[in-house]
C-alpha cells in the first residue's frame, strides 16, 4: 500500500486511472460500434436520431466545443491526480488580458499530465492563473466518433485544427490558454523511461498561429510523463516502425506497444510535474514571413531547453540528464 494512504483511497485511485486509460483507448471505438449495432435492433430510431443530431452539430467542436464545469470537476479526476501524483508548477505570471499558446512536451504514451492539468480542475490551473481558461486541443478525428465526442467536449477538449484554434483565439475574447502537445504521435513513439526526447524542430505551425493572432508562446514541460509505461521501441527502418508510421499517416495517431506496472494498463506510480514556463511576447503579424516564424521558433526552443535544465533536478532527474530535440 502507498505510504500515507488507506486501502480505500488507493483503490479509488487505481479504479480512476484504469477507467481513464480504458476510456482513452477503447471508449471511442466502443461508442461507434454501439451506434452501428443499434441500427440493427428495435432501438434503431435512437441511432437515427443521434446521427441526425451529429450532422446538425458537426461544426461545434471547431467552434469552441461544449465545456462543462460539472465534468471538469468530477472527483474521479482528483483521484487520478493523486495516483501519480500530478503537480502543476507556475514559474511566471500570465496576463489574463492576453491569449496564449502553450506548447506541452513530451507527449508520452497518453499525455496524462496535460490532460489532468488542463482538462480537469484537479490541479488548480484556474486558481494558479486567475482569468485564464485552459483548452487542451487533441486529434481532430476523435470528434467524429459518436457519443465519445460529447464526452470529450464536456471536458473542454477541442480539435487541434486551424479552424478550431482560429476560433479560440479570435472569437472568444482574451484569457485563452490553448494547450498543444506539439510532438504528437511522432513523439509518443519515442516515449521511454529515462529518455527525454521532444519532436519540435520541424513543428512550426503553432508559431505561425501565434504570430497571426498575437498570442504569446509559453513552453511547458511534463517531467515524469515518459516514465509511466514501458514501450517497445522499433528502430528506424524496421518493419515494426514502418507499420506504425503507415498507421499514423492513415489514422492520425501511432499504435504504441506499451505495458504498465499492473494489469498491462495501469501505469507506474511516477510523479508528474507540469512546469509552465515564462511567456514569449509575440507581436501580431497576419501574414508572417518564414524568417519571422523561424525567429520565434528558435526563441521557443531556447526557452524550452532552459526550462528543462532549470527544473530537471528538482523534478527528479540527474544534473547531467540531457534533452534531445529532434
Amino acid at each position: 500500500m502507498t505510504k500515507g494512504k488507506t486501502q480505500g483511497k488507493e483503490l479509488l485511485e487505481v479504479v480512476s486511472v484504469l477507467q481513464w486509460v480504458l476510456s482513452f483507448l477503447f471508449l471511442g471505438l466502443g461508442c461507434a460500434i454501439l451506434m452501428v449495432y443499434l441500427m440493427f435492433t428495435s432501438l434503431w430510431p435512437l441511432s437515427v436520431l443521434y446521427f441526425i443530431w451529429l450532422v446538425i452539430d458537426w461544426q461545434t467542436p471547431e467552434r469552441g466545443g461544449r465545456r462543462s464545469t460539472f465534468t471538469r470537476n468530477w472527483k474521479v479526476w482528483w483521484h487520478l491526480r493523486d495516483f501519480f501524483p500530478v503537480k502543476l508548477v507556475k514559474t511566471a505570471e500570465l496576463n489574463p488580458n492576453k491569449n496564449y499558446i502553450l506548447g506541452c512536451h513530451p507527449h508520452g504514451i497518453l499525455s496524462a499530465g496535460a490532460f489532468t492539468c488542463f482538462s480537469t480542475e484537479s490541479c488548480g490551473f484556474a486558481e494558479m492563473f486567475p482569468g485564464l481558461k485552459s483548452t487542451l486541443v487533441i486529434l481532430a478525428g476523435l470528434f467524429r466518433l459518436p457519443i465519445f465526442r460529447e464526452y470529450i467536449m464536456s471536458g473542454g477538449l477541442c480539435p487541434v485544427s486551424k479552424p478550431s484554434i482560429t476560433h479560440l483565439l479570435s472569437q472568444t475574447g482574451k484569457g485563452n490558454a490553448i494547450v498543444i502537445v506539439i510532438g504528437g504521435a511522432a513523439e509518443s513513439l519515442a516515449s521511454s523511461p529515462g529518455v527525454n526526447t521532444v519532436v519540435v524542430k520541424q513543428r512550426k505551425g503553432f508559431v505561425r498561429m501565434a504570430l497571426e493572432f498575437g498570442a504569446d508562446l509559453v513552453p511547458v514541460y511534463s517531467f515524469g510523463e515518459n516514465e509511466l509505461f514501458k514501450q517497445v521501441i522499433f528502430s528506424d527502418g524496421s518493419l515494426g516502425r514502418k507499420l506504425q508510421d503507415l498507421f499514423k499517416k492513415i489514422v492520425g495517431f501511432a499504435p504504441c506497444l506499451f505495458v504498465g506496472e499492473r494489469l498491462a494498463f495501469i501505469p507506474y506510480r511516477t510523479p508528474i510535474t507540469i512546469v509552465v514556463g515564462s511567456p514569449i511576447s509575440v507581436s501580431k503579424c497576419i501574414t508572417p514571413t518564414e524568417e519571422e516564424i523561424d525567429h520565434y521558433h528558435k526563441l521557443y526552443v531556447d526557452e524550452l531547453t532552459k526550462l528543462f535544465h532549470k527544473h530537471k533536478v528538482s523534478c527528479g532527474l540527474s544534473a547531467g540528464h540531457k534533452l534531445q530535440i529532434i
